[in-house]
């Protein structure tokens, strides 16, 4: 089971188009997918209830309501025991033993970026939390930055290109601002699912991410090793995954 996480914490990055094509395209490749809903506006569920029974279907649970007190949070937040990835759509505002919380229990994370001065240095302050407080490097958990809703040739995407390259970090997507993202949230499907030719252009934007995600079998199987060597034992490790519960956060 591979948990992905969508993390930023500003809000209106994208974080919930991104979690949503991811699921979507992980379903419609034939995964057992699981959608987590962390974001008190519950977006990602709404879209959920949208999709219609002929595609491929996504687990969701809706992390964002508290537990009953007749029901434990774990249970709340299980997940089917086949589940092959877990796509965590997190709030905004996560910081201190929160984002810990979040990102220790994850084995990728994936930081969508806008291209507008705020948000640029919003993410430079949230990387480096992410590096220092969360210790993703130490705890050998992939982070991936995406630029999202790019317009290109245009001078604030190119001081954001400089701004990511500059990280040292997997710039993984670059992903242009359009309308068949809006299209595709409506009908409760990913942009992989649009049959449209003049989506071919977003897919192939996808493609780069993808590729980032699922390395080739000896690779992975590499990475996975070296996880449980760090992990063993450990509350959140891979061991303690492996039982069909998504417990993310609080």
């Amino acid at each position: 089971m591979r948990r992905i996480i969508v993390l930023n914490s500003k809000g209106g990055c994208g974080k919930t188009t991104i979690a949503t094509n991811l699921a979507s395209y992980y379903a419609a490749q034939g995964r057992v997918t699981a959608l987590l809903d962390y974001d008190p506006q519950g977006s990602s569920i709404r879209w959920l209830g949208t999709r219609s029974d002929d595609y491929e279907p996504i687990h969701g649970v809706e992390a964002y309501q508290r537990s009953r007190g007749d029901v434990t949070r774990s249970w709340q937040l299980r997940v089917p025991p086949d589940t092959e990835r877990v796509v965590i759509d997190a709030p905004a505002g996560i910081g201190g033993q929160d984002l810990v919380d979040y990102v220790s229990q994850v084995d990728v994370i994936l930081l969508p970026v806008l291209p507008s001065p705020i948000d640029i240095h919003a993410a430079s302050r949230f990387i480096q939390d992410l590096l220092l407080v969360g210790k993703v490097r130490s705890r050998d958990i992939r982070l991936g930055v995406i630029a999202n809703r790019v317009k290109e040739n245009t001078l604030v995407f190119q001081a954001l290109e400089r701004f990511l390259t500059s990280l040292r970090l997997p710039f993984v997507a670059r992903l242009r601002d359009t309308q068949y993202y809006v299209r595709a949230a409506e009908q409760g499907v990913g942009i992989h699912d649009l049959e449209e030719s003049r989506v071919e252009r977003d897919k192939e934007q996808w493609a780069g991410l993808i590729d980032w995600l699922e390395p080739p079998a000896a690779e992975a199987g590499a990475e996975e090793g070296r996880r449980r060597t760090h992990d063993s034992g450990a509350p959140g490790s891979a061991a303690s995954r492996a039982h069909g519960t998504a417990y993310i956060g609080k």
